[in-house]
């Protein structure tokens, strides 16, 4: 991932700016012995503030800018100068932006569509200079305000993208070969595990000039929530997604059984993707002869009675057959009543979940991040299994 443009994880260190301090002042001028007072007010620091981009689709443009500060604001002055107010940072992110505390794991914000400005940190207010603390009976004040002081923070931004379906399947399940089928877009294609490196999007054209977006992510194994393979960090990726479409080969040995691996990669990742719709694609059917498929289909729909209605289609890329009734039920479900209200209600109440700290210092790790480590007596046993996986360097003692 070092050689690759598609950048969906940074880390920035972010400081607003101090407001500016009041002045204490008193007027002294020719002719004109009780001036009074004239401090100025210190002008506002400025604050740092995530702006929504379609034009960016990756965090590229921020993988170098490790610090981002925003200017402080002036010192009031005398004969009632107010001091300069800080410029504002705006900093332009792809929409799915999350942003979470680097130090705690904490949910900071959000950015989701184009245009959003949101406030990460706000920037000092500036202190009041003497002239505002004149009254009848304190007719020359000998004291002002000092500035807010400024807020600093250490992020971490993920992107998450904003896709209508997406692919969840094991490597060489055919789900680069899919995306390249329906649409233009052209993702790496071998025959061996692991040739998708990096998630990627494609839009898929409907009837009367309709369309919607298809996201592949690199495949997924069993243990994938222990870190093996490429471990779960791309999952992020289709958490918005209000559609999954999970990919099995027809050629393995207990389709049911892979589908059930998958969906428990899933729930360990984050319980609340399996409430989304599901179809179910078996891949490769070229391999497959009609009655086989239909012995399939029986047995695939007896296994899966318990759940809510999966649709199971039978595919091939290769071979371009099933691609109509895949799309037709893929919008069919995309469009359905309970699916536009799961959408709505998952707008209106979207949580995002804090990072667990153990998982949260196994990404960091992973991303080349140094990690303060605890002593091994404070840890529990979760912390030093995970811990032992990893060959770390350059760690303080």
């Amino acid at each position: 991932m070092a050689d690759s443009n598609f950048v969906d994880y940074v880390k920035i260190y972010c400081r607003s700016g101090k407001g500016g301090r009041g002045s204490m002042h008193l007027r002294h001028v020719k002719y004109n012995p009780n001036g009074g007072p004239d401090g100025g007010d210190g002008g506002k620091g400025g604050s740092i503030i995530l702006r929504g981009n379609h034009n960016y689709w990756t965090l590229l443009h921020l993988k170098y800018q490790r610090h981002i500060k925003a200017e402080h604001g002036g010192n009031g002055g005398k004969d009632k100068c107010h001091g300069t107010d800080g410029k504002d940072v705006y900093v332009d992110v792809p929409c799915g932006t999350v942003v979470y505390n680097a130090e705690t794991g904490k949910y900071v914000c959000d950015v989701t569509y184009d245009g959003q400005e949101v406030v990460l940190l706000k920037g000092g207010r500036g202190g009041l200079g003497n002239y505002q603390f004149r009254t009848a009976t304190n007719q020359a004040p000998r004291y002002a305000q000092p500035g807010e002081p400024m807020q600093e923070m250490t992020v971490i931004m993920e992107l998450k993208l904003l896709a209508d379906v997406g692919l969840v399947g094991f490597p060489n399940a055919g789900k680069s070969t899919l995306v390249s089928a329906l649409s233009n877009a052209r993702p790496k294609i071998a025959n061996y595990p692991f040739t998708t490196m990096e998630p990627s999007l494609g839009i898929v054209g409907y009837r009367d000039n309709k369309s919607f977006v298809m996201a592949d992510i690199p495949g997924i194994i069993e243990g994938a929530a222990e870190g093996r393979g490429l471990g779960l960090r791309f999952l992020r990726h289709i958490e918005r997604n209000s559609l999954l479409l999970f990919m099995v080969p027809g050629d393995t040995d207990d389709i049911f059984k892979e589908y059930n691996i998958l969906l428990n990669e899933l729930r360990q990742f984050n319980p609340e993707m399996l409430d989304k719709h599901r179809v179910l694609a078996i891949t490769k059917c070229d391999l497959l002869d009609e009655e086989l498929m239909e012995m399939l289909r029986e047995d695939l729909t007896r296994k899966m009675a318990g759940e809510k209605s999966v649709p199971i289609v039978f595919i091939s890329a290769v071979a371009q057959t099933g691609l109509d009734e895949l799309k037709d039920v893929l919008w069919k479900e995309l469009n359905s009543e309970s699916n536009k209200l799961q959408e709505i209600t998952a707008e209106d109440t979207l949580v995002h979940r804090d990072k667990e700290m153990s998982q949260f210092a196994r990404e960091l790790m992973e991303e080349g991040e140094d990690v303060e480590l605890q002593d091994e007596d404070e840890m529990d046993d979760d912390d030093i299994e995970i811990l032992d996986d990893y060959e770390i360097e350059d760690i303080d003692e």
